[in-house]
């Protein structure tokens, strides 16, 4: 039977849901902002023509350190890469340099080109490695939300389809934390498909969820406890598709859709253990 829109709504509308959303959200602005003060962080590197399409990254003293990267979510259509500068001292901490990318918003730029956004920026970043001190057989992508989605797109990718020059093997791992891979949903509810302008066709082109994987590598997936329903089906769903990728799935105790991106940063987190996991794999260990 097909879900009402009355039941879409209230499954997809993570904000309606977190009353706190606005002080999570200045929080973490305020987070990210302490975060770029303290830390050896280049921000606004130009990755592409539009102005939009930049990056900030965050060195590691290890010349030959893996790199992380994150992709922030927002329905594709709000937040900054700098909201989510706090991620990466713990990292830091572990010898990770962090790459943090921002890409345009809905509804002035389609998710077909957000997609594109982050592969330039991924081959952007492989090609500039040396310079930016990173060994470029190590990028792990994670991704929140519409990043999450981003992150298994990513994984799809086609990378020598895309650009002759990049490996098919550029992405070493992906943690996608409370992804949205099935977009097909979101064609029914105007809170959000008014921005996105998603119809039945687009959207199945765009999920994740109805693509094999492209690679071999080790993909991790996450929700929160609290989130609704929906988000855990994608998550279930997507690893069962991917279930030759899929290293391992958390449920994250008394975390909500936004709380549970704060765990990342958390050293004491199932959740950073799991990147820190992935990022040893990419190590070859």
């Amino acid at each position: 039977m097909t879900p009402d829109v009355q039941f879409l709504e209230r499954e997809y509308n993570a904000r309606a849901s977190i009353p706190e959303h606005a002080q999570i959200f200045a929080r973490w602005a305020e987070q990210g902002a302490a975060a770029r003060r303290l830390r050896a962080c280049e921000p606004d590197l130009q990755y592409g023509s539009l102005d939009i399409e930049r990056l900030d990254i965050f060195h590691s003293h290890q010349s030959d350190a893996p790199l992380f990267v994150f992709i922030h979510g927002g329905y594709w259509r709000s937040l900054d890469k700098s909201d989510f500068s706090w991620i990466a001292p713990p990292f830091l901490q572990h010898g990770v340099a962090v790459a943090l990318t921002n890409y345009g918003l809905a509804p002035q730029t389609s998710i077909e080109d957000i997609v594109r956004q982050q592969l330039k920026a991924l081959g952007w970043l492989f090609r500039n490695a040396e310079r930016l001190r990173f060994n470029p057989d190590r990028i792990v992508v994670a991704g929140h939300s519409a990043g999450g989605h981003l992150t298994a797109m990513l994984m799809a990718a086609l990378w020598q389809q895309f650009d002759s020059t990049l490996p098919s093997s550029l992405v070493k791992g992906g943690l996608a934390i409370s992804g949205l891979f099935d977009l097909r949903p979101l064609v029914r509810l105007p809170f959000v498909n008014t921005d996105l302008k998603l119809d039945n066709a687009r959207a199945r082109a765009l999920s994740p969820l109805l693509m094999p994987s492209a690679t071999a590598a080790p993909l991790v997936t996450a929700v929160g406890a609290m989130e609704s329903s929906e988000f855990k089906r994608q998550s279930t769903e997507l690893g069962a598709a991917w279930r030759n990728n899929l290293v391992r799935h958390l449920d994250l105790p008394h975390t909500n859709h936004l709380t549970v991106c704060d765990e990342l940063a958390n050293p004491a987190s199932p959740l950073f253990d799991a990147a820190l996991d992935l990022i040893g794999r990419a190590h070859g260990r």
